[in-house]
């Protein structure tokens, strides 16, 4: 009896002791924010009116109050009354803009992904490109949320958007007008494959109705033709509603699956996310994604993965796995704050950037921290920290300083127009040869040219040297520089050919068919059919055979 009571005893005082843990850690940080909110609101009064000269106590404030959450990650912003209004507007979808979602990587703003058909992807803006102005105004120490508000204005209004492209060593100039930006989150469907045996949809966002967008075109997909497959196109999704991503997954997957679950210090905060429905669509499914494709998007390529229900071709995802939520606070202001991170039924987190809140937005890549290996439902390896890694990586090629200049200068567009004006129809399958030879000399007539690096920096030299000799060897090297841009424009024929197909195919027959013309130019999903043919391939791949 002694010996139980013993025990008893035991488990009481630890139980106690436990209770008394909690509540010490509990009163703890309640008195130093008591402490500390005492200590700041001290320095702040005696600043406000003791310094030597006068300061404005709001803006005073709100700066110390904007210092405080640049230490945390880029998506933790005070919304000021202003900024408060204007996101009611973005939300709403009643404002003019270009048709950028920007994002945080590394300490600079970058395009997670242009809006499909917006102003910015019409003139060849693409994700990954790093917003260095703004009108002349530098991003510098802004945040995503602050360069997409100067994005918006009136519409017809135009602005110039500055970016730093990877591989190249000049920033480029687009000249941008803003358009009303209405967003679909289906924006296109339709029949593949020889006997148009199977489906692809285009998911632009993760909007109001999206998961219902999804539904709604498999059944009328279904209903045109038997499907034998699917191609689920996230490629330049920057994400949206969490449980639009959810009810998605449910197509492909049986009930009471988890498909993500959201963690964090506050227990409200955390969920798990379930399917409920019965299995809309049980055929093989390839999914699309690049670095455009974040938060919801890699919520259903991870769920999708780790379930070993779908394929992954493309490139490995942006890794946004920060859940927020936006809290109102007094005179009508607000704040965005991250409460939780998104965990995939396997249990990988896919943020792949970890906040050190050391100094402004200080971050590490987790993809050196975060090896840790996690298993799909089938026992293949997938690794958090890194986004979601395809299963079958397929790059696309990346367009050089020529290319980029030709859709800069609206070349494609002109030439398009002047040909529409002395040709009643275009409907080749193909860019035909004679058209194309025309194009170059269309090029040559309206004087179109780019400086390329090299230029640039002979440029600098010409204008430091004047003697004969520099001179006559700096002529050398510019004709050596013609002749490699004239060797520029054979490597990259292919591509321009291309872009000057769509351009037309969209003046003549509309942008639904300039799609469905893009999708036969589109070798990831070349790469994705040739999966779906191969029915078996899909099977050894989710069953980690290759």
């Amino acid at each position: 009896m002694r010996k139980i009571f013993s025990k008893a005893g035991l488990l009481v005082l630890l139980a106690i002791l436990g209770i008394s843990t909690v509540a010490f850690q509990v009163t703890d940080i309640y008195f130093l924010i008591k402490k500390n909110f005492s200590i700041f609101s001290k320095a702040y009064e005696n600043v406000a009116l003791e310094y030597v000269d006068e300061v404005d106590p709001e803006v005073l404030m709100r700066n110390g109050m904007e210092a405080m959450l640049e230490t945390l990650d880029p998506y933790t912003v005070f919304y000021n009354e202003s900024q408060n209004e204007q996101a009611e507007i973005f939300s709403r979808s009643n404002y003019a803009g270009v048709g950028i979602d920007a994002g945080f990587r590394d300490g600079e703003v970058v395009v997670v992904a242009p809006t499909e058909g917006g102003p910015a992807d019409q003139k060849g803006v693409r994700a990954g490109d790093v917003i260095v102005a703004i009108d002349g105004v530098s991003t510098e120490g802004l945040l995503p949320e602050e360069v997409q508000n100067l994005t918006m204005g009136e519409i017809g209004s135009s602005l110039t958007l500055t970016i730093n492209r990877f591989g190249l060593d000049q920033p480029i100039d687009f000249e941008l007008t803003r358009a009303s930006i209405e967003i679909k989150n289906v924006t296109h469907t339709t029949h593949l494959g020889d006997n148009s045996e199977f489906g692809y949809i285009r998911l632009a966002q993760f909007g109001m109705n999206s998961a219902n967008e999804i539904r709604t075109a498999i059944e009328e997909l279904s209903a045109d033709n038997a499907l034998n497959g699917l191609v689920l196109d996230l490629r330049d999704n920057p994400g949206g509603i969490l449980q639009e991503a959810v009810a998605i997954v449910d197509k492909f997957v049986e009930p009471g699956i988890t498909v993500v679950e959201t963690r964090g210090r506050i227990q409200e905060y955390n969920a798990a996310y379930e399917t409920r429905e019965p299995v809309m669509f049980d055929k093989p499914v390839i999914v699309l994604m690049n670095a455009g494709s974040a938060s919801a998007s890699e919520v259903v390529a991870g769920a999708l993965q780790d379930l070993d229900r779908a394929v992954i071709l493309g490139e490995t995802s942006f890794g946004k796995g920060l859940v927020q939520i936006v809290k109102p606070m007094p005179y009508n202001t607000s704040m965005k704050i991250t409460i939780s991170r998104y965990y995939t039924p396997s249990g990988r987190s896919i943020q792949s950037l970890a906040y050190t809140h050391q100094a402004r937005n200080a971050s590490i890549s987790r993809q050196e921290t975060a090896n840790r290996v996690f298993k799909t439902r089938n026992g293949r390896d997938v690794k958090e920290g890194r986004g979601i890694e395809p299963d079958v990586q397929s790059g696309t090629s990346i367009p050089g300083l020529l290319e980029i200049s030709l859709m800069q200068e609206g070349v494609y567009f002109d030439f398009a127009t002047q040909f529409e004006s002395q040709n009643s129809s275009f409907e080749s399958e193909q860019m035909p040869d004679q058209v194309f030879e025309d194009f170059r000399v269309f090029l040559d007539e309206s004087g179109f040219d780019y400086k390329t690096d090299s230029e640039l920096l002979l440029e600098e030299l010409e204008a430091k040297h004047n003697n004969d000799e520099v001179k006559a060897s700096i002529e050398s090297i510019r004709e050596v520089i013609q002749k490699e841009k004239e060797q520029n424009f054979k490597d990259s024929e292919q591509e321009i050919r291309k872009a000057l197909y769509l351009e037309l195919i969209s003046r003549y027959q509309g942008q639904t068919l300039q799609r469905e013309a893009s999708l036969r130019l589109d070798d990831q999903l070349e790469e994705a059919i040739n999966l779906l043919t191969n029915s078996d391939q899909v099977s050894s791949i989710l069953n980690g055979r290759g």
